[in-house]
C-alpha cells in the first residue's frame, strides 16, 4: 500500500502512517537527548515515548504517551498507569495490544526492581523494613487485600500469602482463616498486612477491632500476632510501633 509523505523543511520526511522518533528535530529526540545527559533530562512523556518506540497516523509517540498520562489514575498519572488494563489502554489513539503490553511489562518490571531494592537486607523485626518491602506490591491496588507473614521460632519468615481481598474501604477475614494457615505451616508468630487504596494509612476503629480480635484468638492458639501494618500511599501504620498491639 502506498503510504503519504509530508516534506518539511530540513528535509525531514514524515510518513503519515506512522510517525516516528527520528522524525522529530534532533533536538526534541528524546533517545538523543538520553544519551546526551541521560534518562534524568526526559519527561515522564518522553520516557514512556521511548518504550513505545513509534506512533501511530495523526500522532507521535510523545503526544501519544501524555494521552496514556492523561488517563491514568488521578492521583498521579505514572503510578496510575499500573492500574491501567490492556483494553484501557487500547481504547486510547494509536495503542494496540503490542502497545498495551509493553507498557504492562514496563510498570511490572519497575514494581519488581522497586521491591528488590527494598528487599536487600530486609528485618521482618523492623515494621518500617516491612513496610517498605510490601509497598509497591499493595500501593497500586484498587480494592483492600490482607496478607499474612508467617514466621518460625526464629522470626524467620516461613510464607507469605494474600488471604483475603475485598472493596475499595472494607477486606474481612475471619480468625479461623488466619491460623489455619498459620499451623499448616507451623508458624508461632504472624504479621498482618493490609492497604487502604485511598492512601491514607489511619486505622479505622474497625481496624483496630479487628486487629483485638485476631491478638485474642492467637493468644488461644500460642500464635503471636507480633504486628498489624496498614500501607497507603507512600505511608504505613504499626500497631507494634504505636504501642497498639
Amino acid at each position: 500500500m502506498m503510504q503519504n509523505y509530508v516534506f518539511l523543511p530540513g528535509n525531514i520526511n514524515i510518513c503519515m502512517n506512522h510517525y516516528r522518533l527520528k522524525d522529530m528535530p534532533e533536538k526534541d529526540r528524546p533517545y538523543e537527548k538520553c544519551l546526551k545527559n541521560g534518562p534524568g533530562c526526559l519527561s515522564d512523556a518522553e520516557l514512556l515515548a521511548v518504550i513505545l518506540r513509534t506512533g501511530a497516523k495523526g500522532i507521535t509517540s510523545i503526544e501519544m504517551a501524555k494521552e496514556i498520562l492523561s488517563n491514568a489514575d488521578v492521583r498521579s498519572s505514572l503510578p496510575g498507569l499500573h492500574n491501567m488494563t490492556v483494553s484501557e489502554l487500547c481504547r486510547i489513539k494509536g495503542v494496540g495490544k503490542v502497545k498495551a503490553v509493553q507498557i504492562q511489562c514496563i510498570t511490572e518490571l519497575s514494581r519488581r526492581i522497586a521491591k528488590s531494592c527494598a528487599g536487600d537486607g530486609i528485618s521482618f523485626n523492623r515494621p518500617e523494613m516491612i513496610a517498605d518491602y510490601y509497598m509497591e506490591d499493595f500501593r497500586h491496588l484498587k480494592q483492600e487485600h490482607i496478607m499474612l507473614l508467617m514466621f518460625d521460632t526464629k522470626c524467620h519468615l516461613l510464607r507469605e500469602q494474600m488471604i483475603a481481598k475485598g472493596t475499595a474501604d472494607r477486606c474481612s477475614v475471619s480468625p479461623r482463616e488466619i491460623f489455619s494457615e498459620a499451623l499448616v505451616h507451623h508458624a508461632v508468630c504472624v504479621v498482618l498486612i493490609h492497604n487502604h487504596p485511598s492512601g491514607d494509612c489511619s486505622p479505622s476503629e474497625e481496624d483496630s477491632l479487628f486487629t483485638k480480635r485476631i491478638r485474642e484468638a492467637g493468644e488461644m492458639l500460642e500464635i503471636t500476632l507480633l504486628d498489624h501494618i496498614i500501607l497507603g500511599d507512600k505511608c504505613y501504620f504499626s500497631y507494634r510501633e504505636n504501642n497498639m498491639i
